[in-house]
């Protein structure tokens, strides 16, 4: 992972922290909690375009750090997964090494070794 200043240190525990706390239940019922006050303060509000625009903006940002939480999640999963693949590769004598760090090989090599799986 490329060093990203002083904030590389900080940001990949903020990003954990935040799937920790978003994948509880709790989450799921203040989301409920903040639409259903939304909801409500439609009529004192006079059902105005302010009180629209709150939801959407709230719900923009929130998908857009959404976004960035999950990728960098399925990133670190996936990496960890390739990690352990690689190792049993590596310690079984009958397997073919060059299947080490396949994600990283172009995609005629890829193409490659799935046309010699498939004979």
């Amino acid at each position: 992972m490329p060093y990203i200043g002083n904030s590389g240190r900080y940001l990949p525990s903020f990003a954990r922290w935040c799937e920790r706390q978003v994948g509880r239940a709790g989450a799921c019922i203040t989301a409920i909690a903040f639409v259903i006050c939304w909801l409500a303060a439609g009529p004192t509000l006079g059902w105005s375009n302010t009180w629209q625009l709150i939801i959407n903006t709230a719900s923009s940002v929130l998908t857009l750090v959404m976004v960035f939480v999950i990728q960098h999640g399925q990133g670190r999963d996936t990496q960890s997964i390739h990690l352990k693949l690689d190792e049993l590769i590596r310690v079984n004598r009958e397997a073919r090494n060059e299947l080490i760090s396949l994600e990283a090989k172009p995609d005629a090599a890829i193409h490659e070794i799935r046309a010699a799986f498939n004979n």
